[in-house]
């Protein structure tokens, strides 16, 4: 019968763990509880011979004390005695009878609580006896309780526990009362005596379950080989091969001969290389493992592992292959013996793993990790011929808009539709790859041609920027490329990938629709833009934003109606840093949700001081739609300030139907069902207005600034564009308001056409809290109605 140790014969060469050995912690891993037994049987078996000493000893202690002890105390001692260990034989007699095979913790604690009870009983003739005799009496009994000791440490030899206790326990007591007598020299001696026999009975301890470990592990050892060698003999994945000096095969094992699919006698004394080479044997077109098998056999050497392609019955498969020369009793060399097994399906999973790890599986490009091992070797073609590679990067433009409005299904098909276009444009030394999401990558192996990376990055942009036909929908989508040239601008593959990806960021920023090569300032650039994103994260804390307004105005009264707020930026360490820029920095980075916070509870508070028929205009960006708090952000500004709903008008743009119009939808619904206003600003310059204005009911649609200057030029397309919008809001019962105008002609022109509402340098440019309250000042409001 074996069990499992291995993890404790792992550990045997090193010492067993102390408390491990005394019964007090089981490692896991092992069957502990399986040896427990083994100790405890050994300990119990030895209980007649515990009883005998103990009522030796016990005899004797009455002997000693007879005449100095009243018999009561005596008798009442011996009582309890006889009564502890009793109890103890009993509870060993029931796990012998039972033949327990496994001990648990509850029967290692009942029989530590009964060592600790006869421990405490032994100890009463030295805390109570001994203080009636005299020196020569206390060294008698402490004599006996050594003859004890060293009784527990010989009977307890498999559980030390048990010694360990009684010999604290009695021990500790009869050094007590050798220091009271004031005899220290017994008292030491004592101490050294306990010291001895515990340490002793725990090495005792420690050697029994070493032995007891390693039988174990023997067995374990053994049985682990039989059971191999029965699966080796019984399974059908491995099998035994021989062949003689001249490389034929002898004594053919049935398992060889079916992964053949021949009989034992068919092949039995034909060539190794002829039965597995198929074709190749009459062709002489060899796979370069059966020359490499071939060789090893005739140089007789020993082989491992060996992968061989094999040809059966015209199919191609794969064996592993081991195997090692073999002489006879006269050292004379025989031929070989070893064993072989059909790894194909190992090998398909094996080169299936390694193709999903190094390619793309939507585009059939290589993927990042591929091409970052491609970048390496044009860095080290390049190095060693003294030329250049260089290394674009690709974004997509515009493909978040496809992916959102059509589904990822579409845009996996204009993935798959831009990599088949990619690869139509490069030439034989160039490479592209797939890095994730809409980037890709190109590698020009030998950039030495210095005109061909612009030349290549217009023809992509060119190429990708062409329509796209998928499921019935006709699809634009532009590309950006940024560019690097190693190892000119890049000595490293990580350089020379983060400076292209410095030079896309660059082209993106631009507009899009562009290539940037990588130069140097890109860095300073990108530092910037690291310490302005620095700076804006401490801007509220720092209380270094403010708010203007700029009013908008009744376009017949010229009374102010509403107001737009605006956020300005005034840094400790850039100064005034322009909307255009930190605005889109905000946005990447996330801290537009508090920002845009703080602005809506400013403006929300400055409109309480304007009359009730002012409204307050607040930008809100995408980022901010997308909070699932956005509605209680929104909710809490009004509450806070005590500004009715339907003074506040919530300014969106069209490009924040496009990231993902459902969520920001559901938003402004919630907040029009408030009372809230929403205005729909540049209308005209993104994506599909019309239906937005299908889905939705804006308050007011402002019309860009561009179509207003174009109109007030007679501009007949601008003049379309404007009077459409107004027939429009009119039809749909919504305001129009036209944004940016700065002269009296563009004024008058946007009043012939019917716009409501006017914005422009005209009427003010944005001003501060205390110039906005100024304006419905009494002398101002009569001024304004006299003119």
């Amino acid at each position: 019968m074996t069990f499992n140790l291995s993890p404790v014969v792992d550990a045997a060469p090193s010492r067993l763990p102390l408390l491990a050995v005394i019964g007090m912690h089981d490692p896991e891993g092992a069957d502990w509880g399986r040896l427990r037994g083994l100790q405890y049987s050994r300990l119990a078996r030895l209980s007649f011979a515990r009883l005998a000493g103990h009522g030796m000893a016990a005899l004797l202690v009455l002997q000693t004390f007879a005449t100095r002890v009243h018999p009561v105390a005596l008798v009442a001692w011996m009582a309890v005695l006889v009564g502890v260990l009793i109890s103890g034989a009993r509870f060993d007699r029931t796990l012998l009878d039972a033949d327990r095979r496994r001990i648990g913790r509850r029967e290692m604690h009942r029989q530590t609580v009964s060592s600790v009870c006869i421990a405490l009983v032994w100890a009463i003739p030295m805390a109570l006896f001994a203080p009636f005799g005299n020196a020569v009496d206390r060294m008698t009994l402490w004599t006996i309780l050594a003859m004890l000791m060293t009784g527990m440490a010989v009977t307890f030899a498999s559980m030390p526990l048990g010694t360990v206790l009684f010999s604290a326990i009695v021990g500790t007591v009869s050094i007590g009362v050798f220091l009271l007598e004031g005899e220290l020299t017994s008292a030491v001696a004592a101490t050294a005596f306990v010291v001895i026999v515990t340490v002793g009975a725990v090495e005792a301890a420690r050697t029994f379950l070493g032995a007891r470990v390693a039988e174990a592990g023997m067995a374990d050892k053994s049985e682990v080989v039989s059971l191999l060698l029965r699966e080796f003999e019984e399974g059908d994945a491995d099998w035994l091969w021989q062949v003689d000096p001249n490389r034929r095969v002898r004594s053919v094992s049935p398992r060889f001969a079916f992964a053949l699919g021949e009989d034992p006698e068919d092949i039995d004394g034909k060539s190794l290389i002829q039965l597995i080479a198929g074709d190749a044997w009459e062709k002489g077109h060899f796979h370069p493992s059966l020359h490499d098998l071939a060789e090893r056999l005739k140089r007789r050497e020993s082989f491992s592992n060996l992968l061989v392609r094999v040809t059966l019955r015209g199919s191609n498969r794969w064996w592993e292959l081991s195997a090692s020369p073999k002489t006879d009793d006269n050292g004379a060399f025989v031929g070989f013996r070893g064993v072989g097994s059909d790894v194909t399906e190992q090998r398909e999973s094996a080169e299936k793993i390694a193709y999903l790890a190094r390619y793309d599986t939507l585009t059939g490009l290589p993927n990042r990790l591929m091409l970052n091992e491609a970048v390496g070797d044009a860095m080290g073609y390049a190095e060693k011929w003294r030329s250049c590679c260089a290394f674009l990067m690709i974004d997509l433009d515009r493909f978040k808009a496809v992916n959102d409005t059509l589904g990822h299904l579409v845009g996996d098909q204009l993935l798959a539709m831009v990599s088949e276009r990619l690869k139509l444009i490069l030439r034989d030394n160039e490479v592209c790859g797939r890095l994730g999401g809409d980037e890709f990558g190109v590698i020009i192996q030998d950039a030495s041609d210095g005109q061909r990376v612009e030349e290549l990055a217009q023809a992509i942009i060119s190429t990708l920027s062409q329509p796209y036909i998928v499921d019935h929908h006709t699809l634009y989508v532009g590309a950006s490329v940024g560019s690097g040239v190693g190892p000119r601008d890049g000595a490293t593959v990580e350089t020379l990938l983060r400076n292209a990806d410095l030079a896309l960021y660059r082209a993106k920023e631009d507009g899009g629709g562009r290539h940037c090569l990588y130069e140097p300032s890109l860095h300073a650039h990108a530092e910037e833009r690291r310490q302005l994103e620095f700076s804006l994260r401490n801007a509220l804390d720092r209380d270094e934003f403010s708010v203007v307004y700029q009013p908008v105005v009744d376009a017949i009264t010229e009374q102010v109606v509403s107001f737009e707020a605006l956020l300005r930026w005034t840094s400790t360490e850039h100064g005034f840093v322009s909307p255009a820029k930190f605005i889109p920095l905000a946005e990447d980075t996330r801290l537009i949700v508090p920002i845009g916070e703080w602005v809506l509870r400013t403006a929300c508070r400055e409109a309480m001081n304007w009359p009730d028929n002012v409204k307050i205009a607040v930008n809100v960006s995408g980022e901010q739609l997308l909070d699932p708090y956005f509605s209680e952000t929104v909710v809490g500004a009004l509450s806070a300030t005590g500004l009715p709903p339907h003074r506040l008008e919530i300014e969106v743009t069209e490009s924040i139907f496009v990231r993902d119009g459902t969520t920001a939808q559901g938003t402004l619904e919630n907040l029009m069902g408030i009372g809230c206003g929403v205005a729909l600003d540049d209308f005209g310059t993104g994506y599909s207005s019309l239906g937005y204005l299908r889905r939705m009911r804006f308050s007011t649609i402002k019309v860009d600034r561009s179509f207003v200057q174009g109109a007030a030029k007679d501009n007949p397309e601008s003049l379309a564009i404007v009077r459409a919008v107004v027939a429009m809001a009119d039809s749909l019962e919504m305001s129009t308001t036209a944004e940016g105008v700065e002269t009296e002609a563009e004024l008058a022109m946007i009043r012939k056409l019917g716009c409501k509402k006017i914005q422009g340098y005209f009427f003010g440019r944005p001003m501060s809290a205390t110039d906005a309250l100024a304006l419905f000042s009494p002398d101002r409001m009569a001024r304004r109605l006299a003119s």
